[in-house]
């Protein structure tokens, strides 16, 4: 399937992540300028009124610092997303943010849990183990990136590194991620086929080319020779000369007698 058709830049790739995050800065506004308390609407694990906490918890964060440590690498991630996962990128952001919050539901602690940083996860663990999977060079390259700015969120997913965070929904949204990148088929991708060899039945002994080669690799075969031409007399040029006439007529001579 050619790269082409997959790999562009379309308003999606921005126009997406703008949306979430004018959504959580949103509601955040509301919180803090109406002085209300949404935390209430978070995950509260093992509770039918803390399912509510599955979709509404990505937009909920605490104060500014936590919603701010989270824009950025939501909208980069989801820029990402979209870009090199155009056909998946709904169902990842959707389904990744149900799956995480359930997750977070039946494992967390006695506490409500909020902030985007679940759905993170998500993002950073599909990327890095689906580029891996599909053996692609921009993937893969997707992936080491990811890798690089990110890694160190992966120490967030163990209890004792800070009980202040809610390192269940990490945890919650890495095994997400990683579930979708087992799950979820992505095509096969390759350039754009240029060449005759390039093509899937290209037979080769019909090619008048490789027809030169034999087993081993020896131009053999060669095209009959041209036949030579012999020593060719060049006569020198000679220019053409051509003469113009004129006739002038004069006045009759008188002859005396």
């Amino acid at each position: 399937m050619d790269e082409s058709r997959h790999f562009k830049f379309t308003p999606s790739v921005w126009i997406i992540p703008t949306f979430l995050l004018l959504v959580i800065w949103t509601v955040f506004f509301i919180e803090n300028k109406f002085h209300i308390n949404l935390s209430e609407h978070g995950i509260y694990p093992r509770t039918f009124s803390g399912l509510q906490g599955v979709l509404f918890s990505p937009f909920l964060h605490g104060d500014l610092n936590h919603i701010a440590s989270n824009s950025m690498p939501l909208f980069i991630l989801t820029t990402a997303l979209i870009y090199f996962y155009r056909d998946l990128s709904l169902k990842i952001l959707f389904y990744g943010v149900l799956l995480s919050g359930l997750i977070t539901w039946i494992i967390a602690r006695d506490s409500y849990h909020i902030g985007a940083s679940s759905l993170i996860y998500v993002l950073v663990s599909f990327i890095f183990f689906k580029g891996m999977m599909a053996q692609y060079y921009r993937l893969m390259a997707l992936s080491l990136t990811v890798v690089l700015i990110y890694g160190g969120m992966i120490w967030y997913v163990f209890p004792e590194i800070d009980k202040t965070i809610s390192w269940e929904g990490h945890l919650s949204g890495l095994i997400t991620g990683f579930a979708f990148a087992v799950y979820f088929k992505t095509p096969d991708y390759q350039k754009a086929l240029i060449y005759d060899w390039q093509q899937p039945g290209y037979d080769s002994e019909n090619d008048k080319f490789m027809q030169r080669f034999d087993e081993n690799g020896n131009f053999v075969n060669l095209p009959p020779p041209e036949p030579e031409m012999g020593p060719i007399a060049i006569q020198p040029e000679i220019p053409e000369i051509r003469y113009f006439y004129q006739y002038i007529p004069g006045k009759k001579e008188e002859k005396s007698e």
